[in-house]
């Protein structure tokens, strides 16, 4: 199953056409993207007698026309340095335990947007993103799987200068400007993959001249710590809400790593690919 948000209501997908959820339904599941996660269970048992692609009701979609999968997420977490490939690029040791930091929900944005830079040290990487579907505390690794409805893809851009000013670093700061987590262009439920840990990801960068660069070109199975993993770990500390998304971390190819570093620039185009899922595109002025 593929769910969107199209022009803010919650729609099933399928064969670039979108079905409303809250119309098809008789109005039995919301049409609010962020309250269909608390009917979860109730959404999975409705779609399956659903054919998007036969259905009169059905209407063709622009992917400038979607917002994010999940558009009020209660919480936004980052995992740092899940790469051991990305660890060696920046210098860093591999981590014996996951590196947690948070991304504020108002970063969130839609899959094809526009985003001011903020600065000139903005930074690109690309991610696979889980949506929680079932919240909860302590779930072991064993029963992680039932608690996600889904992935998408996801960009955490970064304003470097701003993550380690001051000092310390300041992380979500440097993280959190406005568009700075988009994610789309649906949300794929676990049955569509075989397995999301192994899926080809990439970032390309589009010149305002129309020159293209294959920035980061990797794969999820190159994870130091899994998706079980780290929902068991987050939810060892916090509780783990409906809506709630974990950007797994970025394989190499940052700009800060590059030598010379190289960072986004007005009029350039950021296009975010993973396999089995679409792409997500980002404009910079």
């Amino acid at each position: 199953m593929r769910i969107a948000n199209l022009h803010g209501r919650a729609v099933l997908v399928s064969d670039e056409r979108a079905l409303d959820i809250g119309m098809a339904s008789g109005g039995a599941l919301p049409a609010d993207p962020a309250e269909l996660f608390t009917r979860w269970s109730d959404l999975i048992a409705w779609a399956a007698g659903q054919d998007v692609a036969s259905d009169p009701a059905a209407v063709a979609y622009s992917p400038a026309d979607l917002g994010a999968p999940s558009p009020r997420p209660s919480q936004v977490f980052g995992i740092g340095l899940n790469y051991a490939d990305h660890a060696a690029e920046a210098g860093l040791a591999v981590p014996t335990s996951p590196l947690i930091f948070t991304k504020f929900p108002s970063a969130v944005s839609g899959p094809d947007i526009d985003v001011t830079l903020p600065g000139d040290t903005v930074d690109w990487e690309a991610e696979l993103v889980v949506v929680i579907g079932v919240g909860g505390r302590h779930i072991g690794e064993e029963s992680a799987v039932a608690h996600v409805a889904g992935y998408t893809v996801g960009q955490d851009l970064s304003e470097r200068t701003v993550q380690w000013e001051g000092g310390s670093p300041q992380f979500s700061a440097g993280k959190s400007f406005e568009g700075f987590a988009p994610i789309g262009p649906v949300l794929v439920t676990p049955d569509e993959l075989t397995d999301p840990e192994s899926l080809s990801i990439s970032t390309t960068i589009w010149g305002a001249d129309g020159t293209s660069t294959v920035a980061q070109n990797g794969r999820t199975d190159q994870l130091i710590f899994g998706i079980a993993a780290l929902i068991s770990r987050l939810s060892a500390i916090v509780e783990l809400r409906p809506g709630d998304l974990i950007f797994t971390g970025t394989p190499p190819g940052v700009g800060a790593a590059m030598n010379p570093k190289r960072f986004l620039r007005d009029g350039e185009r950021l296009v975010t690919e993973i396999e089995g899922i679409g792409q997500i595109e980002q404009r910079f002025h």
